[in-house]
């Protein structure tokens, strides 16, 4: 029997506050710091791993942190929820982004259909319709092929496979799979559409829609623009749009495209990567292949996401971590720190997946809770956010933990050797050396010199970013953010704070408006 309790009202929790703190600088130094490197460490799903050592943690808090899985049920809430529980308790649906990539339970029906069914039939949908372009069955009005596909969409439909799409797009390039180039639009800011549409041959273009109610004001808007520039250009339209939308929406059955695939209420749009969101735009880019294989790393992740021994759990572990540094230590943000220059957009969906998900002051009943819940996310790729914020992280008065993500290989395969080392070695050394920095600091007479050190982070090593391992740091976070939500006990699968702002901006088109609403409104001389 699965129980939903606020956090403060679990023993575990009570006992977690009790635990020695730990000196990260003192357990770091000497030999004790190398074992803790070679132990502390989890394997991930395709070929990554999950090394804490530079956390505040021990045996001891380990042990509570066991605990307090053992007593929220977090594995068991994760079962509940992939075997088709109403777990969105705000909009009372289903949460259903695993089934995307794979079956971990039973079956699961709603709306009359096996929901691993439906969305496996999209990719196959989506498969053929991306091979036939591809192949040169479906063009333009001119026989010709389309060389760059456009996706329009905001938020998680846009973010996310952003994200994706540049992080997989030199690999593809090395690993002759590219066949594509993707473009994206998402700012109603009219400036973001001119842009795109500046930089791409309209006719050899498609475009992707994507909006699930099919009424997204901003898409919609974006998608009259480009409307229009295809029709000065001579075009059609409906020749050259496709629509990712759910089954009820006024898209999904519109001559106005070329072709509809569907995804449901049971994927909210930030964890909508793995459904047709992101199946569109990248198998038209890679191909089909290559988004199978992001599926099997993600498939891959979720599995090792329902051991319940937390130090077979990486997503889980990395969860429990990050409860007991914002509600025990009392840290307030979380900086994720990509060392390589393909994630350079994957700190943005990370901040929409977490903040979004976990930024919530009421529990999954609506009720006031009495502690702190998600934190504030932010991030770039290193080395380029050494010679910018580091400067806080290091000696600032706030201490921030820190996810960095590494890989061994480049994806290119070209480098060179300056120095007696060659850039991917310079990469590398950075990110263990401020890992080290961090966790150790320095001694310094001179206090604008002196490093304190303590800071606590953590890395996850792979050794290419390439589809699979992609997969697997997506599905990774996803389930990370998943399981807090679990602990902090609020709904990590609704967005209410995102709605109050589109209420307010059509009263202000709509020139409803009073107070100060109307005074901004005359300012910006809407």
């Amino acid at each position: 029997m699965i129980s939903w309790n606020n956090l403060d009202t679990i023993k575990a929790y009570d006992e977690l506050g009790k635990v020695s703190k730990v000196n990260l600088a003192e357990v770091m130094s000497g030999e004790n710091g190398a074992n803790r490197v070679k132990n502390y460490s989890v394997p991930m799903a395709a070929g990554m791993a999950y090394n804490y050592a530079t956390k505040q943690v021990d045996d001891e808090v380990l042990a509570a942190l066991a605990k307090l899985a053992e007593e929220t049920q977090l594995v068991e809430k994760y079962e509940a929820l992939y075997n088709g529980e109403v777990i969105n308790t705000g909009e009372k649906r289903l949460v259903l982004h695993q089934m995307t990539r794979g079956q971990l339970g039973d079956a699961v029906v709603a709306d009359g259909v096996d929901k691993r069914d439906f969305y496996v039939g999209e990719q196959k949908k989506i498969a053929e319709f991306a091979n036939k372009v591809h192949n040169g069955e479906i063009t333009n009005a001119a026989g010709e092929k389309f060389t760059t596909v456009v996706q329009i969409g905001i938020g998680g439909s846009d973010l996310g496979p952003r994200a994706m799409y540049l992080a997989l797009e030199n690999w593809a390039k090395v690993n002759n799979t590219f066949k594509m180039e993707a473009k994206f639009i998402s700012n109603v800011d009219p400036d973001d559409a001119a842009a795109v549409l500046h930089t791409i041959d309209v006719a050899h273009s498609i475009f992707v829609l994507v909006s699930k109610s099919g009424t997204t004001l901003e898409t919609l808007t974006n998608e009259s623009f480009v409307k229009d520039a295809l029709k000065n250009a001579g075009l059609n339209p409906s020749k050259h749009m496709i629509a990712v939308t759910s089954e009820t929406s006024p898209l999904a059955k519109s001559d106005d495209y070329l072709a509809a695939f569907f995804m449901d209420d049971y994927i909210g749009g930030r964890f909508s990567s793995t459904s047709a969101v992101g199946g569109a735009v990248l198998s038209l880019a890679f191909g089909p292949e290559v988004f199978a294989q992001f599926l099997d790393g993600a498939a891959e992740a979720d599995k090792t996401a329902t051991n319940s021994d937390i130090k077979k759990n990486p997503a889980m572990l990395d969860a429990l971590i990050g409860v007991y540094e914002r509600n025990i230590l009392g840290y307030q943000t979380t900086a994720v720190l990509p060392y390589s220059q393909g994630l350079s957009r994957f700190p943005a969906h990370l901040q929409q997946l977490d903040m979004e998900s976990n930024g919530k002051s009421v529990n999954r009943f609506g009720e006031k809770v009495n502690y702190v819940t998600g934190p504030v996310i932010f991030g770039e790729p290193g080395t380029n956010g050494q010679h910018s914020f580091y400067q806080l992280l290091h000696q600032g008065t706030d201490i921030i933990p820190l996810q960095f993500v590494g890989f061994k290989n480049n994806q290119m395969g070209s480098d060179v050797v300056i120095e007696n080392s060659t850039s991917q070695q310079k990469l590398c050394a950075n990110v263990v050396a401020q890992i080290v920095a961090f966790a150790c600091g320095k001694k310094d007479d001179n206090a604008n010199k002196n490093f304190e050190g303590g800071r606590p982070s953590s890395i996850i090593i792979g050794e290419q970013l390439n589809p699979a391992s992609l997969g697997a740091l997506l599905a990774h976070f996803e389930n990370k953010v998943m399981f807090q939500g679990f602990v902090w006990n609020v709904n990590s699968f609704d967005q209410e704070g995102v709605q109050l702002g589109k209420v307010l901006a059509k009263k202000v088109l709509a020139h409803d408006t009073d107070g100060a609403l109307k005074v901004y409104s005359d300012l910006l001389n809407i």
